[in-house]
């Protein structure tokens, strides 16, 4: 198995990357059928979903966390018009990246 902090060339990937792209690497570097991988990653991304919609935070060492906030409700303005509207309250995701991320990013 490929150091995992190494990028093979199978493994770059321009624009976006999706389940996929993935369920491919796993299956590239742990060698299990595409079946089970995209199974694999189907499941951390439920486990992620399911905690998230529970109101817990999903933290990964590493790469970051996802954070839940719960916003009040608040009196926008409608800029084109100047009319205040108000905004209703609701919960809000953010990820906030680790500092090892933020490093090789910065890189």
């Amino acid at each position: 198995m490929a150091d995992a902090g190494i990028a093979r060339k199978n493994d770059i990937h321009q624009g976006t990357l999706t389940r996929a792209d993935l369920a491919d690497t796993v299956h590239n570097r742990l060698g299990l059928s595409r079946a089970e991988s995209a199974g694999l990653v189907e499941r951390v991304l439920y486990h992620m979903c399911h905690s998230l919609s529970l109101g817990e935070n999903v933290k990964i060492s590493g790469f970051g966390t996802f954070i839940l906030r719960d916003k009040g409700q608040r009196v926008g303005r409608n800029p084109k018009t100047g009319i205040e509207v108000p905004i209703a309250p609701r919960r809000v995701m953010t990820f906030r990246a680790s500092q090892i991320m933020r490093d090789r990013i910065s890189k």
